[in-house]
């Protein structure tokens, strides 16, 4: 895939994957919009955001925080733009408003699941402004 794959690195990243075609997906996917394998992969965490729209669910799964508050962005890769979906770190954000990726080690309270805490990953990406 991409250089970042050979490299070894403790940050981890925001994948979305590119495609012969020029397109990038995220989440990615084994076959592209024209029907072939990625050839690439793109951290978004390495490029700012904009949100598209926002909501705050009040009623969430056990575990996930009390009001949680979820944006759909896109960021702007090389001019193909690519939309993704997560937490924001709070709720005060407006539509088209800057944000950036950035790595928590719990998204939610492993403790407060129905399954196994070792049987999952818990970490993951919010959103946040850019001041």
């Amino acid at each position: 895939m991409s250089d970042h794959d050979t490299e070894t690195t403790d940050e981890p990243e925001l994948t979305a994957h590119r495609y012969p075609d020029g397109s990038i997906t995220y989440p990615g996917h084994p076959y592209g919009p024209g029907g072939e394998p990625p050839v690439d992969t793109v951290d978004l965490s390495e490029y700012t955001a904009e949100v598209v729209t926002w909501t705050t669910s009040t009623a969430t799964p056990p575990g996930v925080r009390q009001p949680n508050h979820l944006a759909i962005v896109e960021f702007d890769v090389d001019g193909q733009p690519v939309r993704a979906l997560g937490q924001l770190e709070y709720g005060n954000v407006e539509i088209g408003d800057a944000v950036e990726a950035f790595h928590v080690d719990e998204l939610r309270d492993p403790e407060a699941g129905i399954r196994e805490p070792a049987s999952q990953e818990w970490d993951g990406f919010r959103f946040r402004p850019i001041e």
